[in-house]
């Protein structure tokens, strides 16, 4: 038995949709981007959406509208993807890493507050694996110091913050907010991703900057300022529209996936398991993370599971200890011993809409043998 890491979850309504566009002259700029920047924009309550090539680009477009740039400190977690840090970076402003929260994995807050300085311009709140943040803790602290607060939701898409009945999806709270749609994630364009903005003059910009720079009121060249292609095509806006179609029978085919892996793996001795339920959160479920007693012991354990065909990652790698970063001075002014002692024993395992619970039974029999002592 084979099971990889993850797996995209395509059916006829979505080959169907796509199959549509290619009978088309209108493989970009044509009327699916706009479908689905509505459809995205309606699901989150949020009046602008702006569809991007990837949740990177999201990142990069959402810190370049807001004007951040050289001598401006952006504070982020270091537990996450490194295309938080390298675009803050792109901007050429400061990535200012601060320690996260043993139970959600998120930014914690008291730490996030100690690291502001005069010079800070925005925090920048990852709602790690699929777990909501503080966020109403994390806009009392931007609004206390006036910063922007800009969410990376491109792991959380249809994760909800806030007390029932009045709980609000993640994406709706910050300034800005940025989804990603690589194929691990809930939904997928293929590659791709969306901004949501509350204010029209930041949605007027994204749309300027991930278009060249295009004047929205000029011709194709008649351009505004230094901006990118950054644009996702019709192909893929019809594979998200109808994706984001489904979201409420993938996120319960995911939340009933993470049920199981927790029914089968809370017996093992050591082995930490993800929260299945937080108070005031909906969570998003985009991976299934443990964390291994020891860890030494992550590399052997890793070889044993891929030896009984079972993928298995290393969610996250600290941004500050990656080669890329190590000679930065953010990386060197950087003391997250958390981070660090969290990073070291996490380990993923394989997740995805359509995971068999036999797959699952399989997963959970090898890493309980892989972890006995005499392995």
């Amino acid at each position: 038995m084979t099971i990889p890491l993850s797996s995209p979850d395509i059916t006829q309504l979505e080959v169907d949709a796509v199959t549509a566009v290619l009978r088309t002259p209108h493989l970009s700029l044509g009327p699916e981007l706009p479908a689905f920047e509505a459809a995205f924009a309606t699901y989150h309550q949020v009046p602008h959406a702006v569809a991007v090539s990837s949740g990177t680009a999201g990142l990069h477009l959402a810190l370049l509208s807001l004007n951040i740039g050289e001598g401006d400190e952006v504070i982020i977690p270091s537990f996450t993807f490194i295309a938080v840090a390298n675009a803050v970076l792109q901007v050429r402003a400061t990535p200012v890493f601060a320690e996260i929260d043993p139970t959600t994995l998120n930014l914690d807050s008291d730490a996030t507050e100690r690291a502001i300085t005069p010079r800070t311009r925005a925090i920048l709140l990852v709602h790690t694996f699929g777990v909501p943040a503080d966020i109403d803790v994390f806009q009392t602290i931007a609004a206390r110091h006036n910063l922007f607060l800009i969410e990376d939701a491109c792991e959380a898409i249809g994760a909800e913050f806030g007390p029932p009945p009045n709980a609000r999806r993640v994406g709706s709270f910050g300034h800005l907010a940025v989804f990603g749609f690589y194929p691990n994630k809930q939904i997928t364009t293929g590659e791709g991703g969306m901004v949501l903005a509350h204010n029209l003059a930041h949605a007027v910009r994204l749309r300027s900057l991930r278009n060249q720079g295009r004047n929205p009121d000029g011709g194709w060249l008649d351009h505004a300022e230094p901006g990118y292609n950054y644009r996702l095509s019709d192909i893929a806006c019809a594979l998200g529209r109808v994706q984001l179609s489904r979201i409420e029978e993938i996120l319960a085919l995911r939340q009933a996936a993470a049920a199981r892996y927790n029914s089968s793996l809370n017996h093992i001795p050591g082995l930490e398991l993800p929260p299945i339920t937080l108070p005031n959160r909906s969570i998003s479920w985009f991976v299934y993370v443990v964390r291994l007693p020891h860890a030494a012991n992550r590399k052997r354990i890793q070889a044993a599971l891929a030896q009984r065909g079972i993928a298995t990652g290393r969610y996250f790698a600290p941004i500050h200890l990656q080669p890329a970063w190590l000679s930065h001075p953010s990386a060197a002014a950087t003391n997250l011993p958390l981070t660090e002692s969290i990073a070291s024993r996490t380990l993923a395992l394989p997740f995805f809409n359509r995971i068999a619970p036999e797959q699952q039974q399989h997963v959970a029999a090898a890493l309980q043998q892989a972890l006995l002592p005499d392995n």
